[in-house]
């Protein structure tokens, strides 16, 4: 395991002391908030992505299409 070190200002060291406070190590809580940042770092890339698709015209018709041809096949 890596070492990382940080220097913090009086905001970083009141949010550490105030998130240690449950008896928690200030390793614990950063290691949970860099993976907490990734998660949400993930989550904006898949949410453009999303939003990109469906702001395409082409992949708008293309679900049209298959949600007809759907309806089409469970109509049989």
């Amino acid at each position: 395991m890596a070492t990382l070190t940080i220097r913090t200002d009086p905001e970083v060291e009141r949010a550490l002391e105030s998130l240690t406070g449950d008896g928690r190590s200030r390793s614990d809580v950063v290691r949970a908030a860099i993976l907490a940042a990734e998660r949400e770092q993930r989550r904006a890339r898949l949410r453009a992505e999303a939003e990109a698709l469906r702001d395409d015209p082409g992949d708008v018709e293309a679900s049209r299409l298959l949600a007809a041809e759907m309806d089409a096949v469970r109509a049989r």
